[in-house]
This record gives C-alpha cells, sequence and structure tokens, in this order.
C-alpha cells in the first residue's frame, strides 16, 4: 500500500518513543510505501484536495532514521490510506485541516481517524456520551456553579477542554486555596467554557491509557504515574510510564466504547482510565506504543497496522 502521514516535521520526530514512527516502521516492514506531509502543505485547488508529500525510506538508524525518494504534489485519493498524526493543538487551523481531508474523503481518499469523527469528538466532553464510567463532572463557565461544584465535592480537578499533555490542569482541596483566581484564569472571567471533575485518589496508581485499536482493547496499559507531588501523571508533564496488563474495569470501559466508536469511524482511541473512572476519549493523535511495546512485548504497532490494512481492504 502506499500510506500518507499527516504529522508533524519528520525532524522533531523521537524516534525512540514516537507512535507515528512505530506505525511507519511496522509498515514498511511490510513493504508498504510510506509518505509524510505536514498540514501546511495540503491545497483544494480545481475541486480537488491534493499535499505535497515525501516519500521516505527507514534507516534503522536512531538519529538519521530516514532517506528521501522524492517529492511531489499528490492528490489524497491515489493514497491507499491516510493517517491524520497531527498533534494538537486542536485550533482553527486543525478544525481546517479535517474540512480537507472530508473533501478528500469524497473524492475517494480512505482517512483514519475519520476527519469528521475527530472534530465531533472533544477529547475531555466525548466522557459525557459515557456517563456509567466517570466521575462526577462539570462542564460551565460559571464561576458560581463552579465554586458550588468545589463545595460539593470538596476535592476537584480543573481543566480547559483544549488542552494537551497536562497543560492547564489544577487541583483544589476542600481549602480552596486559589479557587477563585483558578477559575478566573481557566474562564477567562466566565468567557471561557472548562471541565472540573472530583479529584480521583487512584491517580497516585497512574493515569492509564488504554488503546482501542480497531474496537477491540490493547491488552497492556500505560500507567503514567505522577512524580514529585505532581497531580498529573501525563509523561510530558514528568509522569514516569508503567506498562501493565489492563484491569477488568479497564477492559469493560474499552469493550463498551470500542465498537462504538470504531463505527463512528475512529479506528485508534486512546481512553485514559484513572482507578474506575473514564477521564478522557483521545482521538488525536494517540500514542504510548512503543512504551507499552518495549514493557512488555506486545506489538502495538502490528496490531494498528494489521486493523488498518483490514480497514482498507475489507477483509
Amino acid at each position: 500500500m502506499k500510506i500518507a502521514f499527516l504529522a508533524d516535521p519528520l525532524s522533531g520526530f523521537k524516534t525512540y518513543k514516537d507512535s507515528t514512527f512505530a506505525m511507519m516502521r511496522e509498515a514498511a516492514s511490510r513493504g508498504h510505501r510510506i509518505y509524510a506531509f505536514e498540514q501546511h502543505r495540503m491545497v483544494l485547488e480545481g475541486g480537488v484536495v491534493s499535499a505535497e508529500a515525501t516519500e521516505i525510506t527507514l534507516t534503522g538508524d536512531a538519529d538519521d532514521w530516514y532517506t528521501v525518494v522524492g517529492t511531489e504534489t499528490v492528490h489524497l485519493s491515489e493514497f491507499d490510506a491516510v493517517l491524520e498524526r497531527k498533534d494538537p493543538p486542536f485550533d482553527m487551523e486543525y478544525i481546517y485541516g479535517t474540512y480537507l481531508l472530508e473533501l478528500a474523503e469524497r473524492q475517494g481518499a480512505r482517512v483514519f481517524n475519520k476527519p469528521s469523527a475527530i472534530r465531533d469528538h472533544n477529547e475531555k466532553l466525548s466522557i459525557a456520551q459515557f456517563t456509567q464510567f466517570t466521575s462526577p463532572t462539570l462542564v460551565s463557565s460559571s464561576a458560581t456553579r463552579l465554586r458550588a461544584f468545589h463545595a460539593e465535592h470538596g476535592d476537584v480537578i480543573f481543566k480547559p477542554l483544549d488542552g494537551m499533555g497536562g497543560a492547564g490542569i489544577f487541583r483544589v482541596r476542600d481549602d480552596g486555596l486559589n479557587l477563585g483566581a483558578i477559575i478566573e484564569s481557566l474562564t477567562d472571567l466566565g468567557r471561557r467554557t472548562i471541565m472540573a471533575q472530583k479529584y480521583i485518589p487512584a491517580i497516585v496508581k497512574g493515569d492509564k491509557r488504554v488503546l482501542v485499536i480497531g474496537g477491540k482493547p490493547v491488552p497492556f496499559a500505560l500507567a503514567r504515574i505522577p512524580q514529585g507531588g505532581e497531580v498529573r501523571g501525563n509523561l510530558a508533564a514528568g509522569g514516569v510510564g508503567v506498562a501493565q496488563p489492563i484491569s477488568e474495569r479497564d477492559r469493560e470501559i474499552a469493550e463498551t466504547l470500542g465498537p462504538i466508536l470504531a463505527g463512528r469511524g475512529l479506528l485508534l482511541v486512546g481512553l485514559d482510565v484513572i482507578g474506575d473512572f473514564l477521564t478522557e476519549v483521545n482521538v488525536t493523535s494517540p500514542t504510548c506504543f512503543q512504551e507499552i511495546t518495549d514493557q512488555t512485548g506486545f506489538n502495538v504497532a502490528g496490531m494498528f497496522i494489521d486493523a488498518l490494512e483490514r480497514a482498507v481492504t475489507g477483509n
């Protein structure tokens, strides 16, 4: 197959941990041709969506990890699969990119994850569709409501709806220290909607990333464990990743959500689970492939490319 990756600049890849690189390596090992392009290289002209895409081959070197075969402008429909792997921020430029990818789909392109499904699943708000698995949650821009939620639950996490990597997450305990300042800052004095969730003490054992591929859970999760008094387990915030078999509750959540989300065009989903509670549904560019594989030997990228091949061929 000819597989195109819409990704961030290849020069920024950390190949020892990058999940997109793991996908490329697995696909290349099966003889598939690998292309890459950045979002700003897409163009709509004459009603057709194309991209200035670079074909690469992998060298096996950790640093100088690819060589360029050539670069050409290609209609996205000419690829067997286009993988949307651009990292957030999920801003208007990202959304414009999904519109172009959706137009390309109408012209015959096969895009994973489905661009309209990415737009429809805010990674924080999507948990509201599955309240049987969530802790008490409030979404509001109202300082009065947010204060009342804190008064009711005593120990609360406040976070923006568009953050990633743990950015902008605050914990306010029952003493209410800095509650007003945090609400004012996160909501921009009531102009921005945020999320408040009852604090889940099980975070000390890790914020688990449960990967779901083609509607089925990967049998191992990566528990991202906060360090040094930090409340955030995100690897980007200094958390340490420890792979472990998924729990029965993890499996229940994943097997309930998996077929639903796959049916909406989400081939790859990263569920965040703290203790017994679902906290996020990640659909933009879920990671943790290599950490799980390195620690357990389970080939996550292999499972993903298997699912991609089935999705493309219908077998």
